[in-house]
């Protein structure tokens, strides 16, 4: 199986819980994606229970506003760590 459907976030529910997105799966289940994958770029939400996944269609910009700059500091990488 693979790309069920696509999504728009606004037509998701909000997880306070996952700190995420989820969207009712046929299986029964739901499909699953993270503020920080969001943040990161991803924009496929997965169904833990089945083969499943929606591509969900977001504005990153909206993302970056309202959760924080987390994106931003992906790109950077990761801090440089000193050596003594």
């Amino acid at each position: 199986m693979g790309l069920y459907d696509e999504v728009e976030i606004e037509d998701m529910d909000w997880d306070q819980e996952m700190h995420g997105y989820t969207y009712s799966c046929p299986c029964g289940d739901l499909f699953q994606i993270t503020v920080d994958e969001l943040l990161a770029g991803e924009d496929i939400a997965r169904c833990p229970s089945c083969s499943l996944f929606v591509q969900v269609i977001y504005d990153q910009e909206d993302i970056v506003e309202r959760f924080g700059k987390k994106a931003e500091r992906l790109e950077e990488g990761p801090p440089a760590i000193a050596v003594t």
